[in-house]
């Protein structure tokens, strides 16, 4: 079984067990009433966007490590829809993707190939700048860059 690794609100990694059963989308759209959803990259965000309020996780599968599409679907579920819950990356989740999965909005990661949360820790913290806005609010360096205008 993978490693759980969340990161607390504080921007902190640590292990954490979490037994919670994560059911599908079709069994949620099938009357379960659970707090918690796994979403496929083949399964349609528009059903689960009405029961967002009702879930506290939200678990996004990466079957392959070359399918990104639940990147978007992360960022769709942060921005577009303000889902604030708990946002998990389960599948083919490996380290060397930190920093996207944080730039989408991901708050824990069950992780496939071993890696620790220190490792995780350093690999947020690798790079001081960025070059888009994304969820996680960071200052892009144009903005860091832009002139201050000086009272004339």
């Amino acid at each position: 079984m993978p490693m759980l690794i969340r990161r607390d609100a504080g921007g902190a990694f640590a292990a954490a067990a979490d037994d919670r059963p994560v059911p599908p989308l079709a069994a949620l759209l099938d009357g379960d009433e659970g707090p918690a959803v796994l979403l496929t990259v083949e399964d349609d965000l528009a059903l689960l966007v009405p029961l967002l309020p009702r879930l506290s996780l939200v678990a996004l599968e990466f079957a392959k490590y070359r399918d990104g599409r639940a990147y978007t679907t992360a960022t769709l579920l942060r921005v577009r829809h303000g889902f604030t819950g708990e946002l998990r990356a389960v599948g083919d989740v490996l380290l060397e993707e930190a920093p996207q999965f944080l730039r989408c909005g991901f708050d824990s990661f069950a992780v496939a190939d071993g890696s620790t949360p220190e490792e995780w820790e350093a690999k947020a913290h690798a790079h001081r700048q960025v070059y888009q806005r994304a969820v996680d609010g960071r200052t892009p360096v144009f903005a860091e860059r832009a002139p201050v205008a000086t009272p004339a």
